[in-house]
């Protein structure tokens, strides 16, 4: 096209969605629900107390400083300005400016505050912050929380600037919603947990055991995402080490210990889990879901399935199809122990 300025080229780039890394897939799986984020701005003496509770809270300091109390971490911990933090251990907490202040309930102070607006205490002025939590919808969300700490405190000034203004940026679509806000506040909620996630995996003074953790090693990682890419493949553990450059048991001791399982049994936990979610969310059969996850055979994979599930595929499938929680996913040499799956959070 021709235009006084010369001609004008358009040039149009299509983006192919490529696979999932694991720790996508895993979230995927837990399907991040439900989310709530308020403002703090308090002043003169305070805390406030928050409930026992499942999922992930998170908190950001703006401006002035604070205490935390939990009892999963021991020691207070002082919060100053521009500190993030996560909490996935569901353990009841306490924020406060001195530990010896009254107490007010969490939920009191904010359950009239819509999402994205400001709760002020006190007159405010001595701190200020915002914060909220992710519900989970998936029925693993254990396999998600297990490897974290009580507390997660991101210290580094440029990934605390980053987390921060995701916060800031859901608040606004929160306080003022225009067309398309929901959608975009509930993919800022999820990039938030999982940027949070990902500082947390790179802090190399944070040696933990864990699927999570060895996602930061380079050869368990390339493991873990050819198991997840391919759940369906016969593995064994010779192929995975050649995946890993090294040899069959220098490997199998290096992810048990990085990973806290054998290679064996996280792939077994890992096909029971997405047949799991097939079975309950995309209504497959059980004769397809079989093969897919790397059973000939129907009988053999339901054997593994009650084993490592705590029931049977056909029963799961039914209670899935009633609307009721699922069941509780065990180590792979437990014995298969069941309970609700966690709720939401408020």
């Amino acid at each position: 096209m021709d235009s006084p300025c010369g001609k004008v080229r358009f040039v149009v780039a299509i983006v192919q969605k490529g696979p999932m890394d694991p720790l996508s897939q895993v979230l995927a799986l837990l399907k991040p629900g439900s989310y709530g984020f308020r403002g703090l701005d308090a002043g003169g003496d305070w805390a406030i107390s928050y409930g026992a509770g499942d999922g992930i809270k998170c908190f950001t300091v703006s401006s002035g400083d604070c205490w935390l109390l939990i009892d999963a971490v021991g020691k207070p911990v002082q919060l100053r300005a521009g500190d993030f933090v996560l909490l996935p251990s569901g353990k009841p907490f306490l924020l406060c400016s001195a530990p010896d202040a009254q107490v007010i309930d969490a939920y009191a102070l904010f359950h009239t505050v819509p999402p994205g607006e400001i709760a002020v205490l006190n007159g405010g002025g001595g701190c200020s912050g915002a914060g909220g939590g992710f519900s989970f919808e998936g029925r693993f969300v254990e396999r998600l929380l297990e490897v974290l700490p009580p507390l997660v405190h991101i210290s580094a000034k440029a990934d605390k600037a980053a987390l921060r203004w995701f916060v800031e940026r859901l608040m606004q679509e929160l306080r003022n919603p225009q067309p398309g806000s929901a959608l975009i506040a509930e993919h800022l909620a999820q990039t938030l947990l999982i940027e949070a996630l990902r500082v947390h995996l790179a802090d190399r003074s944070q040696r933990s055991t864990g699927w999570l953790f060895a996602l930061a090693d380079r050869q368990m990682s390339a493991v873990i995402s050819a198991m997840h890419g391919d759940p369906g493949r016969k593995w064994t553990l010779a192929t995975l080490a050649v995946i890993a450059g090294m040899s069959r048991s220098s490997f199998a001791v290096r992810f048990k210990e990085t990973v806290g399982e054998s290679a064996m049994d996280y792939l077994t936990r890992w096909r029971m889990m997405i047949a799991a979610d097939r079975l309950s969310n995309a209504g497959a059969s059980i004769a397809s879901i079989a093969p897919a996850v790397g059973y000939e055979s129907e009988s053999a994979f339901g054997a593994t399935f009650k084993r490592v599930i705590g029931t049977s595929p056909r029963e799961f499938a039914n209670v899935s199809g009633r609307g009721r929680r699922g069941l509780r996913v065990v180590a792979v040499d437990d014995n298969p122990v069941s309970a609700p799956a966690p709720g939401s959070v408020s």
